[in-house]
């Protein structure tokens, strides 16, 4: 396993240092948000330099259309926002959408397996600090989670849900990482367990189900028995965690579908624009359910709902068909290519994504994000079979 590209292709230096740029971006995407921006404002900066220095076209796959009419459809919320400033600022999110482009142009080939391989490896590490917070720092109840570098525990336990989709594709379709993804997935599963965050745990399950059910359907006999050692081996605090996301009593999960109910009726009064970005906190007061715990919430702790309610149901009808694509895209590679792994990582990813995003809304967090455009972008990237014709400074599209 090395972590350091292959570049000896005649590669220019810009084009070297875009590549490393965007290694560096994606290494410290797990440990600082405000480093991670920096390096993928760097990052740009090469992808443009070089769009203009080889007079390219800037290409991407076909996913990322819908992507920038769901972009699109935001802007139109901002008009109608409730508060436009507000809205207008949070809708910058929207400009992190040019990963895909950046990581399609710069990990083609072999380097999309490098870029994976730096996400494993810093995920892992990342996953060593949280086990360390919980058995050492006493960041061991619901006061105080392992958060490992990032500022929320929410946040950490979906970037390990991410990595925990890559490294189990890896382990389970990549002969060459296997080894590697094999030593890294006990700690990365670990560390999800001590977060005590039921959504995560219940949607890195069903991601690693989606990978067992792709390489071979008779390895879904295996997942009762796994589920079984879990129960017996993990401390009680964690398994009662678990099982509370069954208990009506529990005031989160009566939360949870006050503020579904609550959603609905924003999104009667609101179907088409919606209330605007970040405005669902400051009317929830006004459409809070008789049955909800919580005088406030910043949002509704729910995909497609948040998305509706603040952006309107076009806007939601542009993320659906976002995934669509996505998923059609990925499972096409994952039947026709030779190195299957990459579209694996990406099918689970996207179903740890929306498990995970039932019961928060990780669409619209900044780190989880910008990691889960890069896994569904690299399996293209690594597809990608275009040259580049000096004549007239273009890349065709010729990617299987």
């Amino acid at each position: 396993m090395s972590l350091l590209p292959d570049v000896d292709d005649g590669s220019s230096t810009l084009e070297i240092a875009a590549l490393y740029s965007l290694l560096a971006f994606v290494a410290v995407l797990p440990v600082s948000i405000a480093a991670s921006q920096v390096l993928l404002t760097i990052t740009l900066g090469c992808w443009i330099a070089l769009l203009v220095t080889q007079r390219e076209r800037p290409t991407a796959p076909p996913f990322f259309g819908a992507l920038l009419g769901y972009a699109m459809l935001t802007m139109v919320s901002v008009l109608f926002s409730l508060d436009r400033g507000i809205s207008i600022v949070d809708s910058k999110e929207v400009l992190l959408f040019l990963v895909v482009p950046v990581v399609f142009r710069l990990a083609r080939g072999p380097r999309a397996q490098t870029v994976a391989t730096v996400i494993v490896t810093v995920g892992a590490a990342t996953a060593v600090f949280g086990i360390v917070q919980y058995s050492i720092l006493e960041y061991d109840n619901l006061g105080q989670r392992p958060s490992g570098s990032m500022g929320h525990y929410m946040t950490y336990s979906g970037l390990l849900t991410l990595v925990i989709a890559l490294a189990g594709a890896r382990a389970l379709f990549d002969r060459r990482e296997r080894i590697w993804s094999l030593l890294a997935l006990p700690a990365l599963l670990a560390a999800l367990a001590v977060t005590l965050t039921r959504g995560y745990m219940i949607g890195a399950a069903a991601a690693i189900g989606v990978l067992c059910v792709l390489r071979d359907f008779r390895l879904v006999v295996v997942a009762p028995m796994v589920a079984a050692l879990f129960v017996v081996v993990a401390p009680p605090q964690i398994t009662a965690r678990l099982y509370s996301s069954f208990d009506m009593a529990d005031p989160t999960v009566r939360d949870r579908f006050a503020m579904g109910r609550s959603g609905i009726r924003i999104i009667g009064d609101h179907p088409l624009t919606g209330v605007g970005p970040d405005m669902v906190k400051e009317v929830y007061p006004d459409y809070r359910d008789p049955g909800a715990v919580q005088d406030e919430n910043p949002h509704l702790h729910n995909v497609p709902l948040q998305i509706a309610a603040e952006r309107g149901l076009p806007a939601l009808g542009a993320w659906l068909l976002f995934l669509a694509m996505v998923l059609r895209d990925l499972y096409r590679r994952l039947r026709s290519e030779a190195n299957p792994a990459l579209a694996a990582a990406g099918l689970a990813a996207v179903v740890g994504m929306l498990t995970g995003g039932l019961f928060e809304y990780n669409f619209g967090d900044s780190e989880f994000l910008m990691l889960f455009l890069v896994l569904m972008t690299l399996p293209a990237a690594a597809a990608y079979q275009g040259t580049v014709d000096p004549s007239v400074g273009s890349h065709p599209e010729k990617s299987t």
